[in-house]
């Protein structure tokens, strides 16, 4: 008699297994389908994706710094220019 019993708590203990198991696919499933529609969601919006926002942020700042050089070398282009061709050249107002 006690074997029919444990028979039965063991067929018990094995659909239980199978079942946590079943539940478990289905959650995997569930989670890949969630997130495949949430990518496909966020394309649809055209978000950007955070590498490539650091990536031309990256660039933003080297070109402000690019920037900021070469206004520093024209306005000092621009002050030698200036001394050079400022007495020697003769006052415009006056015409000498």
């Amino acid at each position: 008699m006690s074997t029919g019993a444990n028979r039965i708590l063991d067929d018990l203990a094995r659909l239980m297994t199978d079942a946590a198991g079943a539940a478990q696919g289905v959650r995997r499933e569930v989670e890949a389908a969630f997130r495949a529609q949430t990518e496909n969601w966020l394309n649809s919006l055209d978000v950007v994706k955070r590498e490539e926002f650091e990536a031309v942020k990256e660039m933003a700042a080297r070109a402000r710094d690019e920037n900021d050089s070469l206004l520093a070398r024209i306005e000092a282009l621009e002050a030698r220019l200036a001394v050079a061709s400022g007495p020697a050249a003769g006052d415009i107002t006056t015409g000498k």
